[in-house]
């Protein structure tokens, strides 16, 4: 990792020199818009409103619109203001860690201590464990001050930004002002379906299917060198369309006697959750193949690996019942022309031989 900030923490005479690391990062594959015809990438263009004009980064200032006027501010306007270029992470206050309302956050940070001993970083991580106090902070980053925590993860200090109070909006909502009345049987039966699922919180058996689909995707297409049926590749279905909607306490009552009458399946269940990224990117594999299989098939591509995988196709296509899609009956039909000529074949040669 490289820091992105130095400075120091300050705290009642004490200083800390530290370091400032991004804490987290984006694994979402980037993409970009192209054209379908020619696959040419689409980029936009800085245009002006009212000359129509193509504006340069250069020439372009920024500006406030309250809605009824516009206020231009140039590049001089706003170097102007005082900039905050302030290098310390000012302890404001110690709050108990469970008062800090996680919506405020915003992005985490890791400080690294700067200095020959860290003797003055340690003493700061042990003191905030110990009285399991959260650390409020003033820090400027980017020329803007920001509010922040600062608190203890795995050893380390870790700064988090946070929004400020008016940035935060009210939960009002007129649908959640009417009295519900919640019966005695609703609530024992949601308390048995909340003690059946209480586990212990590990992010890590949870992934991120799209994205690991996604890149599925792109490696199939890369290796095949032909566009993919995407329907085909991700086995989308219209099963969950129209689902029926069912009453409270009937919803409950079907949790908990499905979690009672399914004891061995959960562990199941359990066992398939960590190989559930695999079995999905061996279906997107494989669906993948089969969909470049059917078409290579239909277009008669002269290609080997393509006539192989062609063959293959109407070889299977040729076993399957006639009660299959019609894209299989049209598949079904030339080998077995084939096998047909072949037996009458055999039948003419057999009967020129008695005679």
């Amino acid at each position: 990792m490289r820091a992105i900030w130095k400075g120091s923490i300050t705290f009642g005479l004490v200083n800390v020199p530290v370091k400032l690391y991004s804490a987290t990062e984006e694994h979402d594959l980037q993409l970009h818009q192209v054209h379908d015809a020619d696959g040419g990438r689409i980029r936009y263009q800085r245009k002006c409103e009212v000359c129509g004009k193509k504006v340069e980064f250069a020439h372009i200032d920024k500006a406030y619109d309250d809605g009824d006027q516009t206020v231009v501010l140039t590049g001089e306007d706003l170097e102007s203001l005082p900039a905050e270029r302030s290098r310390e992470i000012e302890v404001l206050e110690f709050v108990p860690n469970e008062q800090i309302d996680p919506i405020l956050f915003e992005r985490s940070y890791y400080l690294e201590p700067d200095s020959k001993s860290p003797k003055a970083y340690v003493l700061l991580r042990r003191v905030l464990e110990e009285t399991e106090r959260t650390a409020v902070v003033r820090i400027s980053l980017r020329q803007r001050t920001r509010l922040a925590t600062m608190r203890v993860r795995d050893d380390v200090l870790l700064v988090q930004t946070i929004r400020w109070a008016d940035e935060v909006r009210a939960a009002e909502f007129d649908s959640l002002g009417d009295d519900v009345a919640i019966g005695k049987r609703e609530m024992d039966l949601a308390r048995s379906i909340v003690r059946d699922l209480e586990a212990d919180f590990d992010p890590e058996q949870y992934v991120d299917e799209y994205q690991e689909q996604l890149h599925k995707l792109v490696e199939a297409k890369l290796e095949q060198g032909d566009a993919l049926d995407t329907a085909a590749t991700f086995g989308e279905t219209d099963d969950d369309e129209g689902a029926e909607v069912i009453d409270l306490l009937e919803a409950l009552q079907r949790s908990v006697e499905k979690r009672k009458g399914s004891g061995s399946d959960a562990s199941e269940d359990s066992g398939a959750k960590g190989s559930g990224s695999r079995s999905s990117g061996s279906k997107t594999a494989a669906s993948a193949s089969k969909s470049t299989a059917k078409r290579a098939a239909r277009s008669g591509t002269s290609s080997k690996s393509t006539a192989s995988k062609s063959t293959a196709s109407k070889g299977t296509a040729a076993k399957k019942p006639a009660t299959k899609s019609s894209s299989s009956k049209s598949t079904a039909k030339k080998p077995a022309a084939k096998s047909t000529g072949s037996k009458s074949k055999t039948t003419a040669a057999s009967k020129r031989k008695s005679a």
